[in-house]
């Protein structure tokens, strides 16, 4: 060859060699563009064009705690075991064999997630023969985090435990009417209900392109992370909570009751320490209970408060009519005929006495309390009511709480223009009760009832609830002889014996409410609604405590409270060790002149 011919030769080389590498180029250049810089927007144009694949990621519904930081409600990760029967069948079928065959993969399976290797065949089987392009065969649900590990370790294309969120409640019933809990239609009830936008975690999502035999490509894979949902913190105290839940249910059977419930508030914050009832809901298995049981009586259950709230009739003309403990009026026990035609009667045999105002809430008379209201106008005696919380709900506002009822002045008939005075013609619930007690109990200031302390989100940021506004609703040195007048009631009434509480002086007063037949309008015989307020130390009131007793039979009075009432109180001094009475009681009180 001559060297003009061999450096031509050469030349061409040269130039094909780089026509190559100018082509090779051009595709490494395209190839970074495609799977680099624009990769973010090509995945989102093939999901676009029906050539990607999305699916959700689910964020843990966050926590339910108590005011301890007691778990009471949290979210726990199962997987649903998912398989794809095309893409397994693909791997099968393909000329290189999967290192795990499918004979032997299925027995791995089955015997992670507790079922026969025919069982899981079966299953893939059946999919594929109602669709041979099936991408999806559920093999178990609710595996737990252990047995996924297992299956992941198995390193199958075609398989993808897919994790959700369950809902535990580790402390079960404990305070599971106020828990609430989410229904399988994902309907919820209770805090669970009311607390949602904390609790509620945001989804995320996975986007990818799958090839035709399945399998996800490689890098175009892009994530949204979920966000958790943030924890809510309960005023409630559990150690309380699980202590009274127990004794209420041991004194409804006692006493034959239909339901009893107990309500404990914190004077100074009106905060709900406790709030327990039986019948009770395990919110692990609502399906359990009853359902008039699921819910929470204290809070939707409103009934007559009865002699209760003759301590609103004393502050009523306290501070309408400027009378104190000491002013009279004189009543018998049966039958006395009002001006308007009305007739009153005590539950007692008595003859007349020149009541005080002591001592008609001692004796708890009717008809003395009849008389004292008439010192006052009815708009009087309404208005008091109302600034007591008559027929408002709380400031919790907890799903399906009543309000109860109160009817204006126009509507009030000769009659209950005096069974107003002693608790008839109105409806309040457990709570309205505790909160009337805890003005009265807290110098006639009045704090909003509070059960959600925070909502802590899943980055740590802590949002406290509203702060309660404060009230005062009634002048503190009528109110400080209210609740003198409110403690002679427990140690001169009749059941002072009972609800005796060593080391500490205690305020109270008891309540029997006849309740009405819905088919007539009438009071059914023979039954009631009982219940006992009061508070403790009443030197320095620290807790008030309701309890309801619903149709008891062994006593159908409110005496059937007394032992429930006792027991509550006692054991709320002692969760929270606080300090015996220091002071003596003042002389007692004149129940007549």
């Amino acid at each position: 060859m001559t060297p003009r011919a061999s450096r031509t030769s050469r030349r061409r080389t040269v130039l094909a060699f780089g026509v190559i590498l100018a082509v090779m180029v051009g595709f490494l250049v395209r190839l970074v563009d495609i799977q680099v810089v624009s990769a973010a927007a090509n995945v989102k144009e093939s999901i676009n064009t029906g050539l990607g694949y999305s699916r959700e990621i689910d964020g843990a519904r966050g926590s339910i705690v108590d005011s301890n930081g007691t778990v009471l409600a949290e979210s726990q990760l199962v997987y649903d075991v998912i398989i794809d029967p095309s893409a397994m069948k693909g791997l099968e079928e393909a000329k290189t064999k999967p290192k795990l065959p499918w004979a032997q993969a299925s027995d791995k399976i089955a015997t992670i997630i507790g079922e026969t290797g025919d069982t899981v065949r079966k299953e893939v089987a059946d999919a594929l023969k109602a669709d041979p392009a099936s991408q999806y065969a559920e093999l178990k649900k609710g595996v737990s985090t252990e047995q996924f590990l297992k299956l992941r370790a198995l390193d199958l294309a075609y398989l993808w435990p897919k994790a959700r969120s369950v809902r535990v409640y580790p402390n079960g019933a404990v305070a599971g009417n106020v828990l609430g809990f989410i229904a399988g239609n994902g309907d919820k009830e209770g805090i669970e209900e009311a607390q949602n936008q904390c609790l509620s975690a945001t989804k995320g999502q996975e986007t990818y392109l799958q090839s035709r035999d399945g399998l996800i490509i490689p890098g175009s894979q892009s994530e949204k992370a979920a966000v958790d949902g943030g924890t809510v913190k309960l005023t409630i105290n559990t150690e309380l909570q699980w202590y009274l839940q127990q004794m209420i249910s041991e004194e409804v059977k006692t006493q034959g009751a239909k339901a009893g419930t107990v309500t404990v508030v914190e004077v100074g914050t009106g905060k709900i320490r406790a709030a327990a009832e039986f019948p009770s809901v395990d919110p692990n298995d609502p399906g359990a209970s009853n359902p008039e049981d699921r819910g929470s009586r204290i809070f939707s259950t409103s009934f007559e408060p009865g002699s209760t709230f003759k301590a609103i009739t004393a502050a009523s003309v306290m501070q309408y009519a400027n009378a104190n403990a000491s002013t009279v009026v004189t009543g018998a026990s049966s039958h006395e005929v009002f001006p308007n035609g009305a007739v009153i009667n005590d539950a007692f045999d008595h003859p007349a006495y020149d009541y005080t105002l002591a001592g008609a809430l001692i004796d708890s008379s009717n008809v003395a309390l009849s008389k004292f209201g008439d010192l006052v106008t009815d708009q009087q005696r309404y208005d008091e009511l109302v600034k007591f919380g008559v027929g408002s709900k709380t400031a919790i506002d907890f799903p399906g709480e009543a309000s109860g009822v109160i009817h204006p002045v126009k509507d009030w008939d000769f009659q209950s223009h005096y069974t107003t005075t002693f608790g008839q013609y109105y409806t309040v619930t457990a709570p309205q009760v505790a909160s009337a007690y805890q003005a009265i109990a807290n110098g006639g200031v009045k704090v909003p009832l509070s059960l959600v302390e925070s909502c802590t989100s899943a980055d740590g940021k802590v949002t406290a609830a509203p702060a309660p506004k404060p009230e005062r609703i009634f002048d503190a040195t009528k109110d400080a002889e209210l609740s003198r007048m409110i403690e002679n009631v427990a140690v001169q009434g009749s059941l002072s014996d009972v609800i005796q509480v060593p080391g500490y002086r205690v305020a109270a007063k008891t309540g029997t409410a006849q309740k009405p037949d819905p088919n007539t309008g009438a009071y059914k015989e023979g039954i009631y609604f009982t219940s006992m307020v009061g508070y403790a130390p009443a030197d320095d009131p620290k807790y008030v405590v309701v309890v309801t007793l619903d149709e008891p039979t062994r006593v159908t009075s409110s005496a059937a409270t007394a032992p429930a009432f006792q027991k509550a109180m006692t054991q709320v001094m002692k969760t929270y060790r606080v300090q015996p009475s220091t002071t003596p009681m003042e002389p007692l009180l004149p129940k007549y002149q």
